[in-house]
């Protein structure tokens, strides 16, 4: 019996500019609930000012490890995993191909602050070593220092960057032009980057690299709602055909938005349907022109039934915690690494076969070598020759 209006907003960011965007939103109409924000450093914002409003806020990329704590942000879900299963995954692919440590490079946020946090955490259970983390200033758009000599006066040849797509080129960008990419360097990555975005001739550089990023329950033969999927798609190309990728094409966080966005309106669904003794509108609010003022009426209740709605999703089951705001699904598997009876060939850094054993080669490396000028690590001798003239002769080690 009540008609749910939307609008959407493309944030930049910038926390302010989120905050302005959320203030107006919620000024000129009764916004019931946000399917968002994108970014984690906008969701430790956002989330609180929804606390302060009485809404909801259901993410689905957010994905800070700080976020899942329901006592700080007692308002937020998120339909993504949290970065504490990622930073698992990286452990246990370091632990399958036997490379022992890594250089973390990370955006100075909560995104990157917080994977590179629980990546180290990971590694240390994993007894693996971090050899150094490098900071991406987002400020600024560059390294802090110099990347080639960072990376190549390090022992270890494995990259980890967790940063944003747009961060995550640039980065690669000043790794090409400082050459400590494929096939010395094996880099994996948090956001995938278009090829299309390099010059062609830095193509073979780039082969070999990973990326590590949250799966649906199709990818894994976990349950899916294919009928609800079939519904969304067909809604999508009858009103927006041109903008319909295809259904293979369709990007994960697309499918974690739909769940988002289907349990909040699961959940307004509930509320307005149950016996409870709402004697104006289910979706009433306290009015006020300053939008830190404005309160939705019922917004406990509200709350309560997002923690018990359960339903079979587009990208698996969802199902809320009481004690962390996190999925109870995602598919991190507790245990070892599972090889398939069929595994794929893996194209390796320097377009070969052969995995990379993690750490430095010798190959075109200039040695300076010092030794102790004292027998028998180093000998001099003056030796003179028919014509009587001396020569300084070194042997030994």
């Amino acid at each position: 019996g009540e008609f749910i209006g939307w609008q959407a907003e493309q944030t930049t960011g910038n926390i302010i500019d989120a905050m302005h965007i959320m203030c107006h939103a919620v000024s000129v109409s009764n916004v019931v609930g946000v399917v968002g924000p994108w970014l984690s450093r906008e969701a430790q914002v956002i989330a609180p000012f929804g606390e302060k409003l009485g809404i909801p806020v259901i993410s689905y990329s957010a994905t800070n490890p700080g976020l899942s704590d329901q006592n700080a942000y007692p308002n937020f879900h998120r339909t993504v995993a949290s970065d504490f299963a990622a930073a698992a995954a990286v452990a246990k692919l370091f632990i399958r191909y036997n490379w022992t440590s890594c250089t973390i490079i990370y955006q100075n946020d909560a995104f990157g602050t917080g994977g590179a946090n629980a990546i180290s955490e990971a590694f240390n259970d994993s007894r693996l070593i971090v050899s150094q983390m490098i900071v991406f200033d987002i400020a600024t758009s560059s390294i802090r220092g110099d990347l080639k000599s960072l990376l190549t006066n390090a022992a270890t040849r494995m990259v980890v960057v967790w940063a944003e797509s747009l961060y995550t080129y640039l980065v690669l960008q000043e790794a090409l032009a400082s050459n400590v990419v494929g096939p010395q360097f094996t880099w994996i990555l948090s956001s995938s980057v278009s090829l299309n975005s390099f010059n062609q001739t830095f193509y073979e550089n780039l082969i070999g690299m990973l990326l590590i990023e949250p799966a649906v329950g199709s990818v894994v033969n976990a349950p899916i709602n294919t009928t609800l999927l079939s519904a969304a798609y067909s809604i999508w190309q009858q009103y927006e055909l041109e903008s319909f990728p295809g259904s293979m094409n369709v990007d994960n966080y697309a499918l974690f938005t739909f769940d988002a966005t289907w349990t909040l309106i699961q959940s307004l669904q509930q509320l307005c349907t149950s016996k409870i003794n709402i004697s104006s509108s289910c979706l009433s609010f306290i009015e006020s022109s300053f939008c830190f003022d404005r309160r939705f009426i019922h917004s406990n209740l509200l709350l309560d039934v997002i923690s018990r709605t359960e339903f079979l999703g587009v990208s698996g089951p969802i199902q809320f915690s009481m004690n962390v705001t996190d999925r109870i699904t995602e598919y991190s598997h507790p245990g070892d690494w599972r090889i398939p009876t069929k595994e794929n060939v893996i194209i390796w850094p320097g377009n070969s076969l052969t995995q990379p054993i993690g750490g430095t080669l010798l190959k075109g490396v200039n040695l300076r070598i010092g030794v102790i000028e004292s027998v028998p690590f180093t000998i001099i001798e003056k030796i003179k020759d028919a014509s009587g003239q001396s020569t300084i002769q070194y042997s030994g080690y």
